[in-house]
């Protein structure tokens, strides 16, 4: 009775959550957002070296929620990193190797959209890998992290959890949605039909490499505003950063023209449509 009633709270929390109005919903991004740029600031001024993970199903959300960090801050600051499947170099070298070279330095924040724990996910389930390579994985993962943390590396680590209905709402809209065409791979239908092999596989991901130095947050997606609302706030209340005082600037006076004039040239201007009359392209 106790399980039923933890999963009929969990459906009533997401049902709630879906309520979230676009109103209320861009009022407190724009609130995080003011956020993100003291936080950004302050990896800068202080040196801070962070490295955030975002790991999922196909659908789960992670490029929405990555896109809400990072569309008001820097991206010389915020870099995001979404590696393509390695070249066959790259298959030769250690595995790690290729996800190294993106580590943050002083002042940066890197976001992985996916990481090395591609290995325990994706390589695993459609056999990329053999079992012995993820098992190997998983088992040299959490000194790798603590390497990385004892280096003064911020290691943040992100789950985000998708059901499986909402996860087919998501595909389909891709196949339908001409915006979105482009995010549905083959690789993403075969791994559609794996739901129960990639449940395995994150389970012992879980089991592994949720460790004291880095653990595993779990973020629930089904609700895209919350979710991404959720993620930015705790991601923020990982991290140690104050506001730095700031003199507000003042635009200084514009130069005098000193002769100068708008020359006579045929500039190629852009056509000005009327956009009342939606054109073909």
């Amino acid at each position: 009775m106790a399980k039923d009633r933890a999963t009929k709270t969990q459906r009533d929390d997401s049902a709630a959550l879906e309520d979230l109005d676009r109103k209320t919903y861009e009022r407190e991004l724009a609130r995080l957002h003011a956020e993100l740029v003291k936080l950004q600031l302050w990896t800068v001024h202080a040196g801070l070296k962070v490295c955030i993970v975002f790991e999922g199903r196909d659908g789960a959300g992670k490029g929405g929620v990555i896109k809400a960090i990072t569309e008001r801050v820097s991206p010389r600051i915020f870099r995001v990193v979404a590696l393509p499947a390695p070249t066959e170099r790259e298959k030769s070298q250690m595995y790690v190797q290729r996800y190294i070279r993106h580590m943050p330095a002083a002042g940066e924040i890197v976001i992985f959209d996916r990481s090395w724990y591609n290995r325990a996910g994706v390589e695993r389930v459609l056999e990329f890998c053999t079992m012995d390579q993820a098992k190997r994985f998983l088992e040299v993962t959490p000194e790798f992290e603590k390497a990385m943390v004892e280096s003064g590396i911020i290691l943040i680590k992100y789950w985000l959890e998708v059901s499986e209905a909402e996860q087919t709402r998501r595909l389909k809209d891709r196949i339908h949605d001409p915006r979105k065409v482009w995010k549905l791979s083959p690789m993403d239908l075969k791994s559609y039909n794996r739901w129960y092999d990639y449940s395995r596989a994150r389970d012992d991901m879980f089991m592994a490499t949720d460790t004291p130095w880095a653990p595993w947050h779990v973020v629930r997606s089904d609700a895209k505003r919350s979710a991404r609302l959720n993620a930015i706030s705790h991601l923020l209340s990982q991290i140690d950063y104050q506001e730095l005082k700031r003199e507000k600037p003042a635009l200084p006076k514009r130069q005098k023209p000193h002769g100068y004039k708008d020359p006579d040239y045929p500039f190629k201007l852009v056509p000005e449509r009327d956009w009342g009359d939606t054109p073909s392209r």
